[in-house]
């Protein structure tokens, strides 16, 4: 291979390993607001929506739940297409386009991601013949022959092709193509955890109310924040979601920002908590936040009734919208177990509270 070639190749290969790290994500960040005029308080969640709700694949809607659990025929199928329904009409999108007006940040990340996989295989295309020359009278596999997805497809679509099948190298295009996008798919995790983080943020800076009042960080480590004492020896050094620290008084705001919230992660609240008052050294109090867009009722209820001793552990539960909960509890579906009641009772309650409050709390709250 050619010096440029190679360096084509090292180049690829750094773009495909940073398309979802911190610098890309708050390139497409900046991207998005650019173009997406002012943020105001009554629409921030819908840029939480546009930016990382996607479509679930296995059903065609917006995912608010456990795929496994949203199959055709199961209650929360019935409920996703309640939250799609109503997510739509909230955008103002036909229910067919919403899948366009959503997943921005994944789709415009993947797009880079795409383009630096096609380069590097280009690059490594020359080497790759090299290496199978001296097996040209073998007959060997061609890089992306997948003879059983290649069967399933001209099983399932063959009586559509024009021709008896398409060339070798189209279905290997093809094969290479879908195992491409099931990879991306299985990285979405990679991008949904710091990219809540980094959404929330940006929407926060983007709100002069907020940023003149708070100093925003993201991901700080505890230590590094006003009023805290660094890890004990031996200790892991505690880092935080999210902190709002506003000054002069250097009052904290250390906030969890959970796009779902499953059973472990519920366990590792109480603890973060703990560590937190452990190690808070300037004998003041702080708030505590979570900040999620999960839509399982009994998990939500949960987060609302945690305590520790007397006091509730979050100050503060806060979701992206609970109009979309009360769209997908609303279906006509029998309901099980006490946890959606207790949910709706929370968001009547104000104890499960929407974005567009909290962030007005931020502005008003004179603690």
């Amino acid at each position: 291979m050619s010096e440029n070639s190679s360096d084509l190749a090292d180049e690829a290969s750094y773009v495909v390993r940073r398309t979802f790290g911190e610098e890309n994500r708050l390139r497409l960040l900046n991207r998005y607001f650019s173009r997406s005029g002012i943020v105001d308080l009554p629409t921030a969640w819908q840029h939480v929506y546009r930016l990382l709700l996607w479509l679930d694949p296995t059903i065609g809607l917006a995912h608010c739940y456990e795929s496994d659990k949203c199959r055709p025929g199961r209650p929360w199928y019935a409920r996703s297409l309640a939250f799609h329904a109503w997510l739509s009409d909230a955008l103002g999108v036909r229910a067919m386009d919403l899948g366009d007006k959503i997943d921005t940040l994944f789709r415009w990340a993947t797009e880079g991601l795409a383009a630096a996989a096609a380069e590097q295989r280009a690059a490594s295309a020359e080497r790759a013949e090299r290496q199978r020359d001296p097996y040209h009278d073998r007959q060997m596999p061609l890089p992306g022959e997948d003879p059983e997805l290649v069967k399933l497809i001209i099983d399932t679509v063959g009586d559509w092709f024009t021709e008896p099948a398409p060339p070798e190298e189209v279905l290997r295009d093809l094969t290479e193509r879908i195992r491409a996008h099931v990879t991306q798919e299985n990285k979405r995790k990679n991008l949904l955890g710091e990219g809540f983080e980094d959404t929330v943020a940006a929407i926060l800076r983007r709100i002069p109310s907020i940023s003149d009042k708070y100093e925003i960080r993201v991901r700080p480590y505890l230590e590094d924040l006003p009023g805290f004492y660094g890890p004990r020896a031996g200790e892991k050094p505690r880092q935080v979601d999210l902190a709002l620290i506003r000054p002069p008084e250097d009052y904290r705001i250390l906030i969890t920002c959970k796009w779902s919230v499953r059973s472990d992660r519920e366990e590792q609240f109480a603890t973060d908590f703990d560590a937190y008052s452990r190690l808070e050294s300037a004998n003041r109090a702080f708030d505590y936040t979570l900040l999620t867009n999960e839509f399982d009722p009994a998990r939500l209820a949960a987060a609302c009734d945690n305590r520790r001793g007397p006091n509730l552990l979050f100050t503060s539960v806060v979701h992206v919208n609970p109009d979309g909960l009360r769209a997908a509890y609303g279906a006509a579906v029998p309901n099980r177990g006490s946890g959606m009641g207790r949910a709706l009772a929370h968001i009547e309650s104000g104890r499960l509270a929407s974005m567009e409050t909290w962030l007005q709390g931020l502005i008003h709250d004179a603690r």
